[in-house]
């Protein structure tokens, strides 16, 4: 008896989750060692403050590559978003109509996307790829191709800190995260969306509105985007059709450490948070130890590969 309640509380050690924070730790004690600067207040707070725009948009891509589906339009959709709102403030718009008109815009390049897929029969990740075009081209068409800069008009979010040094931006990017758990975790629409990326056509006979959940899952992924967004837009103070860019890899790459599978079905917005999270600190550690920026795209692109090959690995182990 004793054992099995030892197993049941240990049994987070085998967490994808658990896995990252021992490297984040590691990584970490290395660095402090080698820099003792890495453990500055000000480069802790620059590390969340770095991640914050990226969590959303990881939150919401945790959604839909659970129910085994993609977008790789986010970054475009960050940058017509973020365009079209720093143009309304620019016109001397109040500041929330304008995010909310700008968050509109953001569900709206979702829904369209998960729309076509649906409409069409064809898998998202292509219907995505296409609409990055799409989208940067109506933020050029808006913007004729020019920096939109607000300096001044929008700081709140990205100036505020919390007690003096926590960044509002990263408590925003939090409340995304708590939301996305709270959907999948206490909701019936997040086991449908585990049911649908098991198996949709089984999650159908089982009286599962597929079609309507996939939709409903792209709207929360458009307004993680749209939060993104407006975050971005208020720590940078200016942006043009190509901001964002980029980043939809980066925050699938980060579902995909964090434990979630490529072909849907299973994962955790906890291992989402910690995979966003090691990702910012290899960034900051690799620029903290003076090594070739260059080198971060080869450390992430390593970094995925080798989260795919442990799924693949734990999948086969499973299956025998």
């Amino acid at each position: 008896m004793e054992k099995i309640v030892l197993t049941n509380k240990m049994k987070w050690i085998g967490e994808q989750w658990a896995v990252l924070f021992f490297v984040i730790l590691v990584l970490s004690l290395i660095t402090g060692i080698i820099n003792p600067k890495y453990f500055s207040a000000r480069n802790m707070i620059n590390i969340v403050e770095q991640i914050s725009v990226l969590g959303l948009v990881a939150a919401g891509a945790t959604i839909l590559i659970i129910s085994g589906n993609f977008d790789i339009s986010v970054g475009a959709n960050i940058g017509l978003t973020a365009c079209v709102m720093a143009m309304l403030m620019k016109t001397d718009m109040a500041s929330f109509p304008a995010i909310m008109i700008g968050l509109s815009v953001a569900v709206t390049a979702s829904l369209f996307i998960g729309g076509c897929s649906i409409a069409f029969n064809a898998p998202s990740f292509i219907i995505s790829m296409a609409s990055v075009g799409i989208f940067k081209g109506i933020a050029l068409a808006l913007t004729e191709g020019t920096i939109q800069t607000i300096y001044g008009k929008f700081e709140i979010i990205g100036a505020t800190r919390l007690f003096g040094f926590i960044p509002l931006l990263f408590i925003i990017s939090l409340i995304g995260y708590f939301f996305i758990h709270f959907i999948l975790a206490y909701t019936r629409l997040g086991r449908r969306v585990y049911a649908i990326g098991n198996n949709s056509q089984a999650a159908y006979l089982s009286g599962i509105n597929v079609k309507f959940n996939k939709m409903v899952f792209f709207a929360i992924s458009g307004l993680m985007v749209g939060m993104a967004a407006t975050l971005l837009l208020s720590r940078v103070g200016a942006v043009q059709p190509s901001t964002g860019s980029g980043i939809e890899l980066k925050a699938i790459g980060a579902v995909v450490i964090g434990g979630a599978p490529m072909n849907g079905g299973k994962g955790k917005v906890i291992g989402t948070f910690f995979g966003v999270l090691l990702m910012g600190v290899i960034s900051n550690v690799l620029n903290m130890l003076n090594v070739n920026p260059y080198f971060q795209d080869i450390v992430f692109g390593v970094l995925v590969i080798a989260a795919l090959a442990v799924s693949m690995f734990s999948t086969i182990k499973k299956a025998h």
